[in-house]
């Protein structure tokens, strides 16, 4: 005869043998005095749905219902019941054990976050050794995810087809072993959304991987680079470029004398004419960032940010427009003819960036497909033309498909 249990609360407690038969054996539950157990909802709904509980008496008295009316029951009256459950079950079906977080776990010495529904155990581990090998968090395909937070615990996201997809979110250690460092006294000129270099270094592409060649067949011009705002940006702070300045000549109405005049940014003067000093440079990445804020709003200073950021840890990145994300990174460049395949895709997010699972789902899709490990860079909008690994306040997301 399988026992049954009462509801109290939101817990269901169980007498008789219940602290053998369920939490010694199989880690259900939590152990009150002597042999009683309380089970949460989700966990008594399993052994129900199993067979394990006869039934359980609902707190208004009466006779002992079966599953069906308390999953319904349940669902009524405990936030996203059902969608939880469907992760529960699919846990314990793995061979899993695990505890709902609620009034730490058993054998648990912390609290968990507020957003983990369960912690699922090292295979081999039971509630007592509090063993944890992923705190879960439950999401139904159309609830939102705030990134913050986020990495350490496992995502398990349930669609509308009651499928579930998990996905490991972890902090990455994104850092290179690029051993470059551009020269200075770079000159380039403005234009709408790019900077020419026109006598760029050849090392400053093929050991840098800064720009792209300015080619073509029977080309005439040799050493253009086009820079990406970005990257003008990023060397400009740095001191290594400026922007090109010439003296040019005007007669203005009734003076027969001739008038220098200077303008940062004009497409017109040359490198030879430029003035490499910090204020230029500093000059320079004011009008590219001022340019890339007029391009696409405040979004360039935090891409700014988080390049500076990769920049800084030896790490290329480069435009990751094809694979639909901000940047793709090489993590050790040593020419740009022996070039390694990108590791990451960077998507830059504001600092409280909430995910839609569907869109999350479809970049950690697009990323695998490729090789990549994609990560997510939480930027807030501050000027990326500052100094130091720091620069602009990044944090890293690293968010990949789990088969537990």
């Amino acid at each position: 005869m399988q026992p049954t249990g009462e509801l109290r609360g939101d817990a269901v407690r169980v007498g008789g043998d219940a602290r053998q038969r369920f939490y010694d054996s199989r880690g259900y539950g939590r152990p009150l005095s002597g042999n009683e157990i309380a089970l949460s909802r989700i966990e008594a709904a399993h052994l129900l749905f199993r067979g394990d509980l006869s039934g359980v008496v609902l707190e208004d008295g009466g006779a002992a219902i079966g599953f069906e009316r308390f999953f319904v029951a349940s669902a009524a009256a405990a936030e996203r019941f059902a969608v939880r459950y469907l992760v529960y079950a699919d846990l314990r079906d793995r061979g899993f054990y695990l505890s709902p977080t609620r009034d730490r776990w058993p054998g648990g010495d912390d609290a968990a976050a507020d957003a983990v529904d369960f912690v699922v155990y090292e295979r081999g581990s039971t509630p007592d050794t509090g063993d944890v090998r992923y705190p879960v968090q439950v999401v139904g395909e159309r609830q939102t995810v705030p990134a913050a937070g986020l990495a350490g615990r496992t995502l398990a996201v349930v669609d509308e087809e009651s499928d579930l997809t998990y996905f490991a979110a972890t902090q990455p250690d994104v850092s290179g072993g690029t051993d470059y460092t551009p020269p200075t006294g770079l000159a380039g000129a403005l234009l709408e959304d790019r900077v020419v270099v026109w006598d760029a270094p050849d090392a400053l592409y093929d050991r840098g991987f800064y720009g792209r060649p300015l080619t073509g067949r029977a080309a005439e011009v040799e050493g253009a680079l086009q820079l990406s705002l970005v990257e003008a940006a990023s060397l400009a702070a740095d001191g290594a470029l400026s922007l090109s300045r010439t003296v040019g000549r005007r007669r203005d109405d009734g003076d027969d004398g001739d008038r220098g005049t200077e303008s940062a940014g004009d497409t017109s003067r040359t490198a030879d004419d430029t003035n490499r000093t910090a204020d230029d440079a500093s000059r320079a990445a004011a009008a590219v960032i001022d340019r890339g804020r007029a391009v696409e709003g405040d979004r360039f200073d935090r891409r700014l940010a988080v390049y500076r950021r990769l920049r800084n840890r030896r790490v290329v990145p480069k435009t990751g427009f094809k694979f639909g994300a901000d940047f793709r990174t090489y993590l050790d460049v040593d020419t740009v003819d022996d070039l390694p395949h990108s590791e990451h895709l960077v998507r830059v997010v504001e600092p409280d960036h909430t995910f839609e699972p569907r869109e999350l789902s479809l970049d950690v899709r697009l990323a695998g497909g490729v090789r990549k490990e994609m990560v997510f860079a939480m930027a807030d909008a501050a000027d990326g033309s500052g100094d130091g690994d720091d620069a602009g306040g990044v944090e890293w997301l690293s968010v990949s498909r789990l088969t537990p």
